[in-house]
């Protein structure tokens, strides 16, 4: 195992991994529930592809599923499910018309800012009923296992 921080053993990073899993879990249960009371037909994956879009703006099909770390297979069935679902719209790059570029439509959209408020809400419930004690330090790591990660930040009125 390759340590970032000769400081941090491979016990710490093992327990840290073991709490970041567990919240893990909770996080998915959270997500998956907004987007069953969003939308019955969308899956996990297909709203993270929606969520990319949302955040990074039109992208090129291979980057898009460089973003989402599947193949360009995987990506392509998943576009295919959301633009005969009106929530992607499919058009030729400005730059290069044999390049396809995939943007968010506005039902797309629309269903991110649903269920990101939906889990902004129960969310804030979560961290509410954490001891006071608990939470300092938790936006700062956080941010630094978002960061470390590529992801772009959430802040209110964000979406995603």
């Amino acid at each position: 195992m390759t340590r970032a921080n000769p400081g941090i053993d491979a016990a710490s990073v093992d327990t840290l991994t073991d709490a970041v899993l567990t919240a893990s879990r909770l996080l998915v249960a959270v997500s998956v529930r907004s987007i069953a009371a969003a939308e019955d037909n969308l899956t996990l994956p297909q709203f993270r592809l929606l969520v990319v879009l949302h955040t990074r703006g039109p992208l090129k099909h291979a980057t898009l599923a460089e973003h989402l770390g599947v193949t360009p297979s995987t990506a392509s069935r998943m576009v295919d499910k959301l633009v005969a679902g009106g929530l992607v719209d499919r058009r030729h790059s400005p730059v290069s018309r044999r390049e396809i570029v995939l943007e968010i439509t506005r039902e797309g959209a629309r269903i991110v800012r649903q269920v990101t408020t939906r889990r902004r809400k129960e969310i804030a419930k979560i961290v509410a009923r954490m001891p006071e004690e608990s939470r300092r330090g938790l936006v700062d790591a956080l941010t630094a296992f978002a960061e470390a990660g590529g992801e772009p930040p959430a802040a209110e009125g964000s979406w995603g």
